[in-house]
């Protein structure tokens, strides 16, 4: 097993770190890290963000990025942020992301090609911007986390692109992983099921459409549990957790379940959300 990574005084550049995991994972990497790069959208939320966390760590360096890394403009900006403000990264954690509750045929198109644009495309190409920008050596790895989410581990009616765009995630870390194992790079993906977050309120449409949350309570965990496992799975190494018991279980289930028996089931649910 590949050495785990070290988080104490380790640099850090989190996206959609305004709220939410991203947040958190900043709050649980304060008391050890010696800096960190905040990117999201809000200019504001971020600077909430920064001063709770000079409170804190007083000693720890704060750079926020406002930008919108879905674009190129936005992850232009991180980049020259990250380059100019000499913040010699060795940790990533891809947060950012966005979904959509309803039919792909009643979705507006921007809303589909926002999910892929974030979800996908940000992910995957600030990956590679970062790769040549970590400092790591055998003794000191550095990471890339990935966050995920248990709608990845299956195709989700009502939620058709946001399930197959973590599904790309959790096949492209566990790919990214094996690459850049030699050089001293470990990628993990942190799978979560329902979390507390603003995820559904921006991922509800306008009109107000939503999803069957249906057994959603028996899986539901908080962000801080979340971002644990997820800093866990660097610290030792681990390709891929799915926090909790239920949503571990699950995965489990999902794994191995006949592909045409998952279909009837999803088919059945589907149709009873409909009536």
């Amino acid at each position: 097993m590949p050495r785990g990574f070290q988080y104490d005084q380790c640099s850090a550049v989190i996206t959609g770190a305004s709220s939410g995991l991203g947040a958190e994972f900043a709050r649980q990497l304060a008391p050890h890290a010696r800096t960190l790069l905040l990117a999201a959208r809000r200019a504001e939320a971020l600077e909430e963000v920064r001063r709770e966390l000079l409170g804190i760590a007083p000693a720890l360096t704060v750079i926020v990025c406002p930008c919108d890394v879905s674009t190129d403009e936005g992850r232009a900006r991180l980049i020259e942020c990250i380059d100019t403000r000499d913040v010699r990264p060795n940790l990533l954690i891809n947060n950012a992301g966005v979904g959509d509750y309803g039919l792909v045929s009643s979705a507006d198109p921007a809303r589909l090609q926002g999910q892929i644009d974030l979800n996908i495309t940000a992910l995957v190409l600030l990956a590679h911007a970062m790769i040549p920008r970590f400092q790591k050596s055998a003794d000191a790895p550095a990471a890339i986390l990935n966050v995920g989410s248990l709608a990845g581990a299956l195709p989700m009616p009502d939620m058709a692109v946001y399930a197959a765009t973590k599904s790309f995630v959790i096949s492209f870390s566990e790919a990214l992983r094996v690459e850049l194992e030699r050089d001293h790079i470990i990628v993990s993906c942190v799978c979560p099921g329902p979390t507390p977050t603003n995820f559904g309120k921006t991922a509800r449409r306008p009109d107000g459409t939503d999803t069957d949350r249906g057994g959603q309570g028996l899986l539901r965990i908080p962000p801080q549990r979340v971002v644990r496992a997820g800093l866990d799975a660097l610290r030792h190494s681990k390709a891929c957790v799915f926090p909790g018991a239920g949503v571990s279980l699950a995965a489990r289930l999902f794994r191995l379940m006949p592909r045409a028996l998952m279909r009837t089931l999803l088919a059945a649910r589907f149709r009873r959300s409909q009536r």
